[in-house]
């Protein structure tokens, strides 16, 4: 009985070592893949956002900022013809900011703050977006200010989630999803 019990251990030992490929006894492994090749990346420049757009002068041509864009600030911002009614709802959750060179994130939420409502922004480099504390809703326009309540920003509806306007600066900023 024990040359029977001893024998199916063997058996047993063999058809475990024999399924087992970690050992490398197994001539079956699939072969390694090939790499695939990629293609070259190509670069070209990127189309303005909707709503930036410079007009009238064309791109060689452009005014320097820190000339025409000045005068602009002190002027207040006129609504656009099309410019649509918001509700405080339309503007909850996160943004996107482009303005001159930043790209950046921008929350809105509805705690209430001084004057208007909580926002934050995250990833900007400009001084002015970095400041940005709150917003609110004036008609059909939207006023993102800093923590001292004083207008960091002003936007109208520019279409389906996207707004667009300037800085307290002058440079043209658009708020989109």
């Amino acid at each position: 009985m024990n040359r029977h019990l001893s024998l199916a251990f063997v058996v047993a030992l063999a058809i475990a070592a024999a399924g087992c490929q970690r050992l490398g006894w197994s001539s079956s492994r699939p072969a390694p893949l090939p790499a695939t090749p990629t293609p070259p990346v190509a670069s070209e420049p990127l189309a303005p956002l909707p709503g930036t757009e410079q007009t009238g002068l064309p791109s060689d041509q452009q005014q320097p900022f820190g000339t025409e864009e000045q005068q602009v600030a002190a002027a207040p911002l006129e609504p656009p013809a099309d410019a649509k009614e918001i509700g405080r709802s339309d503007l909850l959750g996160g943004w996107s900011i482009a303005s001159g060179a930043d790209n950046c994130k921008l929350f809105m939420t509805l705690t209430t703050w001084s004057g208007g409502y909580r926002a934050n922004s995250r990833g900007c480099n400009s001084s002015d977006l970095q400041r940005i504390s709150a917003w609110d809703l004036s008609g059909k326009q939207v006023v993102l200010k800093d923590e001292s309540g004083a207008t960091v920003a002003q936007l109208y509806s520019a279409g389906a989630e996207q707004f667009s306007g300037q800085t307290s600066g002058g440079q043209a900023i658009s708020v989109y999803r």
